[in-house]
């Protein structure tokens, strides 16, 4: 059933943001398959890899995702686009939802406890961040933010809480200071895939026991809105700070001003984009454009 809904983290990318195939296999590696049922619940490009390796190594009865997705394009088997998670789509599914184990990785709603008790072994998160740092829908954002020099991928089971069941496994890797979002979330993904299908088998038989979250640590990033990326001309942020701006916001949000009722966006690479014309370098816009206030450039 396809119904339409809101994007999730952010809206449908193009073709040039997609992971490649090619990419997607480099990081994959088949194990003998499982007769495990899965239920896989996302919808972004970037976990692609992961449903890829679900789909090698177990059986994937079926996703849950966003109307028009990208993994509502890739996926050939049945795909449901539910507005609500709610009792209705409840009954309306209730023996494909009485599965093994539910896998979610970026689905962006909060999946209800009554339909994560549904799966025979609950459901496994993939989360780009080493919880419980950066709980909530934008971890990979806050991480090039803040200027961390770590960053991992967490799965875990879930819970009633966002982001606050108990870990399974965890992996860390070390920043350069450079990741732009894009590279960043698809890297964490990658590796994400080759944990999971790892674990799984092991996590069905018991042989591995989740671990609390330290609570007193957690901390959390919010839903970005289209306003996250603006700053007011007369107080642009220091250099370094947008900096990590341009890097954490393109594709979506950008990062933007505004001057003389018009839209400046501020783009990877040193490209600057007055509203309605092409993006061109910091040097060609001061020269179009004398006036422009220079603080507001100073990257």
């Amino acid at each position: 059933m396809k119904i339409l809904q809101q994007p999730q983290i952010i809206p449908k990318l193009g073709e040039m943001y997609l992971i490649k195939e090619e990419d997607i296999k480099k990081y994959l590696h088949k194990m003998p398959r499982q007769t495990i049922k899965i239920v896989f619940w996302g919808s972004d490009s970037w976990v692609i890899p992961v449903l890829q390796a679900v789909e090698d190594n177990f059986d994937v009865e079926a996703v849950v995702t966003a109307y028009d997705s990208p993994v509502a394009d890739y996926f050939k088997g049945l795909s449901l686009t539910p507005d609500k998670l709610d009792d209705d789509f409840l009954t309306a599914n209730y023996q494909l939802l009485t599965t093994d184990l539910f896998v979610v990785a970026s689905y962006g709603k909060i999946i209800p406890k009554n339909l994560l008790n549904m799966a025979k072994y609950g459901a496994l998160n993939v989360h780009p961040s080493l919880l419980p740092k950066y709980r909530g829908p934008s971890p990979v954002q806050a991480t090039i933010l803040n200027g961390d020099e770590a960053s991992g991928v967490t799965i875990f089971k879930m819970d009633a809480s966002v982001d606050h069941g108990p870990i399974v496994i965890a992996r860390g890797i070390s920043l350069t200071g450079k990741e732009d979002f894009l590279t960043l979330i698809n890297k964490l993904f990658q590796l994400g895939a080759k944990l999971l299908i790892k674990i799984i088998p092991d996590f069905i038989a018991g042989k591995m026991k989740p671990y609390g979250q330290n609570h007193v640590k957690a901390s959390f990033c919010q839903r970005l809105k289209r306003d996250s990326g603006y700053f007011p001309i007369d107080n642009p942020p220091a250099p370094d700070q947008l900096d990590r701006m341009i890097r954490a916001y393109f594709p979506w949000p950008g990062v933007w001003t505004r001057w003389k009722d018009h839209i400046v966006k501020f783009l990877p690479e040193g490209k600057i984009q007055m509203e309605g014309k092409k993006a061109i370098s910091k040097k060609d816009f001061l020269n179009g454009y004398p006036d422009f206030p220079r603080l507001a450039l100073a990257i």
